[in-house]
């Protein structure tokens, strides 16, 4: 039998125990990172990290593979807290342009402040991208890729009182 590493992994749906059963695109973030086998990489933007956890689980396998890439640039996307309630808040306005005339439901967005509040945001852009169907999986791939511009385009010193947002153990 092989054996399993990030060159040999196939990305799959859900939630995996170890490499063994597959691997989701943030689980291989994990793995590139060199951090424990997880789908919450410490490294990874709580933002980003429930963007691209939500929409690997909602394509289709064809379409999954396509986010290998994104398995590498995700790594040490995590940043302060003021780039990650942006990446919050640009996600929140990308899904209500995708929305158009539906409602938007989820409360959770007036505290984007939280990590929990950040990864809610991320996973609601993905599930409204997931409403458009597959002719909108470039305009996601995009879109997640500006996510991850932010944290490149701001580069500036954080201010002594502002650290990067936490992770919170699961």
């Amino acid at each position: 039998m092989a054996e399993i590493s990030h060159q040999t992994v196939r990305l799959s749906r859900g939630k995996h125990a170890f490499p063994a059963q597959g691997v989701c695109v943030m689980e291989l973030a994990s793995m590139l990172a060199g951090e424990d086998f997880s789908d919450a990489p410490e490294c990874v933007s709580p933002v980003i990290g429930g963007f691209l956890r939500t929409y690997n689980d909602g394509i289709d396998d064809r379409l999954r593979q396509d986010l290998y890439e994104f398995a590498a640039k995700a790594v040490d996307t995590r940043s302060r807290a003021s780039v990650e309630q942006r990446r919050a808040s640009d996600c929140i306005a990308w899904a209500a342009s995708l929305a158009g005339s539906l409602t938007l439901r989820f409360p959770v967005f007036a505290c984007t402040t939280s990590l929990r509040g950040c990864e809610a945001a991320g996973a609601y852009a993905a599930r409204a991208a997931l409403r458009q169907g597959p002719a909108a999986h470039a305009e996601a791939l995009e879109f997640v890729e500006r996510l991850m511009g932010l944290c490149e385009a701001d580069k500036r010193p954080a201010p002594a009182a502002e650290r990067p947002v936490a992770a919170v153990a699961s």
